[in-house]
């Protein structure tokens, strides 16, 4: 009786481990909304500060600017990693987005919140790919990839459809993808061990399992 009330709690305790609870807690949503609004003041700052920087490097090779989009990736990867639940990646990057262009209203008016919803599946589809099982470096940097496809077709299609060469194309995507993986990935998963260093994320399994992570 004793060994198989040890042998069933172990079962339990393996099962919980195998299959993490996908249910959103309270504390869930504060944090991805918190984030949400954080890198969205961010958003707007990058706003107002990069276009000449964009100008100046897509001047260099055109389609060559989109190695400055990176920042507006962030948010779904970070959020992605963190939260570890389905549509964590899309709700943090839709609130972000939200947030950037209705306090201050920007070039791009409320396609940003498009923008926003479409960098954010590109994240969540790596993400359940994997299951949202698997939180590791290669797994950040590939759903920064993820985002940074997806902005590139996104933005090829509403902002530069017919009025761009095959080379800038193929620029730009390469240029979308490249600092979706740096920005978006890489230093999303350097966020979330920093973070976790400090203990701020101990309620969160992003925080009690540091080793994972690596």
């Amino acid at each position: 009786m004793t060994t198989h009330s040890t042998t069933d709690a172990t079962d339990t305790a393996a099962a919980a481990k195998a299959a993490p609870s996908r249910r959103w807690r309270v504390i869930d949503i504060v944090i991805a909304s918190v984030l949400g609004v954080a890198l969205g003041l961010v958003f707007i700052l990058w706003n107002t500060t990069s276009s000449p920087l964009r100008d100046a490097v897509g001047a260099v090779l055109p389609g060559l600017g989109a190695l400055l989009a990176g920042i507006w990736l962030l948010p779904g990867v970070l959020g992605g990693l963190i939260v570890r639940k389905p549509g964590a990646a899309l709700f943090t990057e839709l609130v972000a987005a939200t947030v950037s262009v209705i306090i201050v209203p920007n070039e791009w008016g409320w396609w940003t919140i498009e923008a926003g919803l479409v960098q954010g599946l590109g994240a969540e589809l790596v993400f359940a790919l994997f299951l949202y099982r698997r939180w590791g470096f290669g797994v950040a940097v590939l759903a920064g990839v993820g985002a940074g496809l997806a902005m590139a077709i996104n933005d090829l299609i509403v902002w530069y459809a017919g009025s761009v060469t095959p080379e800038f194309v193929v620029v730009y995507i390469v240029a979308s993808a490249i600092t979706g993986a740096v920005i978006a990935g890489a230093l999303s998963w350097l966020l979330v061990r920093a973070l976790a260093a400090t203990g701020v994320l101990n309620r969160f399994a992003a925080g009690r399992e540091r080793a994972e992570l690596v």
